[in-house]
């Protein structure tokens, strides 16, 4: 299967994992299925491509790289939709807002989307802790992809 791609152009992503977000996106309910493609040149940061929107890609990493006190409780609703029965299926990544310079950019900590990797469905769930901010910014170690 061939996509066409906000950065890496036409791909065949025959044999990429397709990650389901059977709820969407919030503001994006449509966009049902997406896959992580690699940044060259960074290790931490990756584009999440939808397989049918070449506009819609967003620039995700582990906010577990930026901020080692990260700390979330995934809410029944969301173990539940994505049949999250043991830890080491979930995998977290918050959406980055990259900016120039560099130093400017911000990761969206309040958001983060929940994967499982066992069945590729994910969600973005929306947490109320106020400890963290839709956009906070990053440590500048991310920018050359060190963890």
């Amino acid at each position: 299967m061939k996509i066409k791609t906000k950065f890496h152009g036409e791909l065949d992503i025959e044999g990429v994992q397709k990650w389901t977000f059977p709820n969407g996106l919030p503001g994006l309910e449509g966009e049902k299925q997406f896959v992580l493609l690699p940044i060259e040149g960074n290790d931490s940061f990756r584009v999440m491509q939808s397989t049918v929107n070449a506009s819609i890609a967003l620039i995700v990493c582990s906010p577990y790289t930026l901020l080692d006190s990260y700390e979330i409780s995934i809410d029944e609703p969301t173990l539940g939709l994505l049949n999250i029965k043991e830890p080491d299926e979930v995998m977290v990544l918050s959406v980055m807002s990259l900016k120039q310079p560099f130093e400017e950019s911000t990761i969206n900590l309040q958001a983060p989307l929940i994967l499982n990797s066992t069945n590729l469905k994910a969600k973005q769930m929306i947490l109320n802790d106020s400890q963290y901010s839709l956009r906070q910014s990053i440590d500048v170690k991310a920018k050359k992809g060190a963890r």
